[in-house]
């Protein structure tokens, strides 16, 4: 048996650990935020529509993908901080995040949203016939999930509200627990949100689904990725979403 000298045995094992190398460098992190139905853990399986359709989207462009769930608060501290060939997914499009990232062509299309109300203030939230009313009533609790956006329109009423405003920086889940717990008079959830969850979670049986005149139309989600990712990966995503879901948002 022809043994290989040492030297060829470090140069070969080099070769190996730089190859590794490359590989995990040009692997792209895609974090994602628990929001169910979009993107979810249930009994140790991670499901959702956007979850899956982000996977096929990155499995189509052929780029390689390790896909990781985090808190939105610490995903957008990532890009913040210039993390490297970094992406993200179901996000609306607002000026503050366009200096930290790049955007994809549209990704997901939400229906407008909804009104949750709790318990007590049904009737009080029942009296007013538009949403700026509501936000003018300073007897009422507005509920207001931290480190995300609810969109331009609605982060601008929300900002000039004069409800009191109730905030967590915790999922839209626990917030709507929140509401039927009285905690909140009421909150703006996405109508998806509330379809998945009206029927799992015994704590809202007692809340109303409301909708008021005034409420903005639905808005576009968007994959995001760090600034360094190369104009060709993105055009590579871009191609995916329009190749996968022929339109369809």
């Amino acid at each position: 048996m022809k043994l290989f000298p040492f030297t060829s045995l470090a140069a070969i094992w080099m070769l190996i650990h730089a190859v590794h190398t490359v590989a995990a460098e040009d692997t792209v992190t895609v974090a994602w935020r628990i929001k169910p139905p979009h993107q979810y853990i249930e009994n140790g399986v991670e499901k959702g529509i956007l979850l899956e359709r982000a996977k096929q989207v990155f499995a189509q462009a052929q780029v390689p993908a390790n896909f990781v769930e985090e808190p939105a608060k610490r995903i957008w501290s990532n890009f913040s901080s210039g993390t490297k060939n970094y992406c993200s997914f179901g996000w609306y499009r607002i000026p503050e995040r366009e200096s930290l990232v790049q955007f994809s062509d549209i990704f997901h299309t939400d229906p407008p949203h909804t009104l949750l109300v709790s318990p007590v203030a049904i009737r009080q939230v029942a009296a007013h016939r538009s949403l700026a009313s509501l936000m003018a009533d300073r007897s009422l609790t507005l509920g207001v999930v931290d480190a995300v956006s609810y969109g331009p329109e609605l982060d601008a009423l929300i900002k000039s509200s004069k409800n009191r405003i109730e905030r967590s920086t915790t999922l839209p889940m626990i917030m709507a627990r929140m509401v039927g717990a009285n905690r909140a008079s009421y909150m703006l959830i996405d109508r998806e949100d509330w379809e998945y969850l009206k029927d799992k979670e015994d704590s809202l049986r007692q809340t109303t689904q409301m909708d008021l005149a005034g409420m903005p139309a639905g808005l576009n989600r968007y994959i995001v990725c760090s600034k360094d990712m190369p104009p060709e990966q993105m055009q590579k995503i871009n191609a995916a979403i329009q190749k996968v879901f022929r339109g369809k948002k």
